[in-house]
């Protein structure tokens, strides 16, 4: 099993090293899944899709989560600002529903 932090957000890099949250390899986009394999970790802030694209891989998300205020948005945040933010690690259970025609 391995951890990977997937953004290009040094702020989250760093963030994740001062909390103490421990990955294998920072990646700056998940390009592919080819590389991961069951039971492998992804920690970011991916859109749904790829999220439930991992599900279906058997990789499990963690979610970095927090509520940044209008002010905030579009800048690149420090790691002090995202613990101010409370940032947190979250796990998500995500699966895309295929409707079928009968």
């Amino acid at each position: 099993m391995s951890i990977y932090l997937v953004s290009r957000h040094q702020g989250a890099v760093e963030w994740m090293q001062y909390m103490g949250h421990h990955y294998d390899q920072h990646l700056t986009h998940l390009d592919n899944y080819e590389t991961l394999c069951a039971e492998d970790v992804v920690v970011g802030s991916l859109p749904i899709n790829i999220v439930a694209d991992l599900a279906q891989c058997g990789v499990s998300y963690r979610h970095l989560s927090l509520y940044i205020p209008e002010h905030l948005r579009g800048i690149e945040l420090t790691a002090n600002q995202l613990s101010n933010l409370d940032a947190k690690l979250e796990a998500y259970e995500v699966r895309r529903i295929v409707k079928t025609t009968s």
